[in-house]
């Protein structure tokens, strides 16, 4: 089963928003700086990413989502095949396998799990 760790949200204003994080809802900031900063909320992490103008933490781009699963492989597969996409190569760092999955919302795209929709009439 694979367990949420972390989730990252593109912000404006990473220090006011883990402020507000802190000091609003008394979660430990990990680290912060300008561009970015790490909330810890219980088992699951928030990390803050800054980025320029409204545009870039909406339209197009969506929350990260970071698991922790017991068969990297696997569930990479699982995921290409139900409309992921692996988004860079496998990394191998000290501390064990990490991959990007981008997800293909049904929405964005105008597709159903059996395909395009398809108009008629």
């Amino acid at each position: 089963m694979a367990r949420l760790r972390s989730i990252m949200l593109l912000m404006l204003d990473v220090p006011r928003t883990a402020n507000f994080f802190r000091e609003g809802l008394g979660c430990k900031v990990v680290m912060a700086d300008d561009s970015f900063a790490e909330v810890q909320t219980g088992e699951v992490n928030i990390m803050l990413k800054s980025v320029q103008s409204i545009a870039e933490s909406t339209k197009g781009y969506s929350p990260f989502l970071n698991f922790e699963v017991d068969d990297i492989d696997g569930a990479i597969s699982r995921l290409i095949y139900h409309g992921g996409s692996l988004d860079g190569p496998i990394k191998y760092p000290a501390h064990g396998k990490v991959a990007a999955v981008q997800a293909q919302p049904l929405l964005w795209h105008g597709g159903s799990p059996d395909g395009p929709i398809k108009h008629t009439g």
